[in-house]
């Protein structure tokens, strides 16, 4: 299919807003043969579509985009930042309100560690924020075992190669010292998997609680593990730079923080 003579936007933004997943992924859906375009199975990404088209991904008909929302949540400690998980463990998704939409995360956190995820029902947004180049600050409380010198922490600062991947520079505080156990304010732009932990034992110390307070502007502040709130549409704005078509979003009234049930079932899927 040719983009030629078309109007509207490629369909991997398309399906991306539409909360189906990221441009990336949607682009392995099309590859997979997962992805028809009125009726027919797409092969390439390079065709831009409308709400007037009829879209489907694994038989599943697809809507117009929904309007962008995005949400303060606070993972408590033992969940998988997942969708499913190959060993059966609790995801964040078994764990959210039932009244919660389909969404997707902003990033990960590890299964111990907890604090601070946004969430969002866009693909392109959740794209835009993982994205080191938008240069968002992820702020961190870490806890370490030991006794550790400001000094110490001068190679993070610097920047540090562990097993061959190159970490960032590191803002790196010492907060106060409790017993066996020191408390650290820890920065980072990129947040690469489990890079605090293993930057950490690069220098000798065991991180045993790790706890993210901030994702650029937005902070955990009072949430409660479990706890999911809403982001005003206006903060939206003022923190996002959003256009003025955002200022249709749903959902600008409720800023109420939703507790997790202690069961839920996940939420429903256009997969």
């Amino acid at each position: 299919m040719s983009m030629e003579n078309q109007t509207g936007d490629r369909i991997a933004k398309f399906l991306a807003r539409a909360g189906v997943a990221s441009r990336r992924e949607i682009e392995r859906m099309i590859a997979a043969g997962r992805v028809t375009l009125n009726g027919i199975v797409l092969d390439t990404p390079a065709v831009k579509v409308t709400e007037a088209d009829t879209i489907t991904v694994d038989g599943n008909p697809i809507g117009a985009p929904e309007k962008l929302r995005v949400w303060r949540y606070y993972k408590p400690n033992g969940l998988v930042t997942s969708d499913s998980d190959e060993k059966g463990r609790r995801t964040i998704f078994d764990a959210l309100p039932d009244t919660m939409p389909r969404v997707m995360t902003v990033g990960r956190l590890d299964l111990n560690s907890e604090g601070l995820l946004l969430l969002t029902n866009d693909g392109e947004l959740k794209r835009k924020l993982e994205l080191p180049a938008t240069g968002w600050v992820r702020k961190y409380r870490v806890r370490v075992k030991g006794y550790p010198t400001d000094e110490l922490f001068e190679p993070l600062r610097r920047g540090i190669t562990v097993d061959g991947e190159t970490f960032r520079p590191m803002a790196v505080t010492i907060d106060r010292q409790q017993g066996a156990n020191a408390w650290l304010t820890v920065g980072i732009t990129e947040g690469k998997n489990r890079e605090i932990r293993r930057a950490m034992n690069a220098v000798e110390l065991s991180v045993n609680r790790l706890i993210r307070t901030s994702y650029g502007p937005f902070q955990l502040l009072t949430l409660e593990p479990g706890d999911v709130e809403e982001i005003r549409m206006k903060v939206l704005r003022d923190q996002l730079g959003l256009d003025n078509q955002a200022e249709q979003v749903q959902g600008q009234k409720s800023r109420t923080i939703q507790k997790s049930a202690k069961s839920k079932r996940p939420p429903k899927r256009r997969n």
